[in-house]
């Protein structure tokens, strides 16, 4: 078996030994976003739908660098995907390009 087929194999199973910390915590939108803006002092800093038509929010604090990845589901039910330290705002452009080129 090639090494894609024995990842995806093996991907399934490696949930599974996930502990219980490491699942995501869900709950109602408004409830989560106030609890990260009371705790850590995050506001939303970007929005965008995936393919499933679910919202993805990152929420960051300025002051303190913490940040949350959020997923919401038409429900209005959130989960919390990820969260860390060291965020950093971004303003990158593409680069023009030329037509002619």
């Amino acid at each position: 078996m090639d090494p894609i087929r024995t990842m995806l194999f093996s991907l399934p199973l490696c949930a599974l030994a996930l502990p219980a910390a490491a699942m995501p915590r869900c709950g109602a939108h408004d409830a989560i976003v106030a609890q990260l803006a009371e705790r850590y002092g995050e506001s939303r800093k970007a929005i965008a739908l995936d393919g499933a038509n679910q919202v993805v929010e990152v929420l960051a604090s300025d002051d303190t660098g913490s940040w949350t990845l959020l997923v919401t589901r038409a429900d209005e039910q959130s989960c919390l995907l990820a969260a860390g330290q060291a965020y950093e705002p971004l303003d990158e452009r593409l680069a023009p390009t030329d037509p002619n080129a």
